[in-house]
């Protein structure tokens, strides 16, 4: 399927009477789909797919238009929205700590490369602390470094071992055996809270 019968098929999948904040609506992505205008029409169906979270058909469709349009980080985006349409959405507001104080000395990629684990109370049969992996995506930066803070969502590697977290809830990020940083939970949506179709 070419690039215009994707995002077609994705703004089918929009329901009409959604906005966002700045009040674009369904209607605006068929405007700049007239046009040709096939990335405006990409980065506004992605904004249109927070309010309310759409499904993962729609992810997958605007994945499909993403690639096929050589956009990398915007495919990733798509790719990391399917995964949350499937096992749940947890954001967390994070602190690296600074580079004298941890094995981190650079900033790394926001888009979902890293694979942290993270200490989030979970214990061992012999009761030792269990560390859990899960990926990272910052929210609104390119990248993160040592000493900064962002807003992160995680895309753990088992979501079942995740299910007891709740907003407020401090956990650790580890790279090794040291604490990398801290993130205080600030929404968790759990798939059996809101099924995807």
């Amino acid at each position: 399927m070419d690039v215009p019968k994707l995002l077609e098929a994705a703004s089918l999948l929009v329901p009409e009477d959604i906005a966002t904040e700045n009040d674009i609506t369904v209607n605006d992505v068929w405007d700049y789909l007239i046009h040709d205008e096939w990335k405006v029409a990409l980065d506004l169906l992605e904004q249109l797919g927070d309010v309310p979270p759409l499904t993962q058909s729609f992810w997958e469709t605007l994945a499909a238009a993403a690639e096929q349009m050589q956009l990398w980080n915007s495919a990733s985006w798509c790719h990391w929205r399917c995964y949350e349409t499937r096992n749940g959405t947890i954001r967390a507001d994070l602190t690296l700590r600074p580079a004298d104080q941890s094995r981190r000395r650079t900033p790394f990629t926001g888009a979902g490369v890293l694979r942290p684990m993270w200490d989030i109370g979970n214990r061992t049969p012999t009761g030792e602390r269990a560390l859990n992996i899960a990926r990272l995506w910052v929210e609104s930066k390119p990248s993160l470094g040592p000493g900064e803070r962002s807003p992160v969502r995680l895309a753990p590697l088992d979501p079942s071992q995740w299910l007891h977290l709740q907003p407020g809830q401090v956990i650790t990020m580890h790279e090794d055996h040291t604490a990398a940083g801290t993130a205080v939970v600030l929404d968790v949506d759990h798939p059996r809270l809101n099924p995807a179709p």
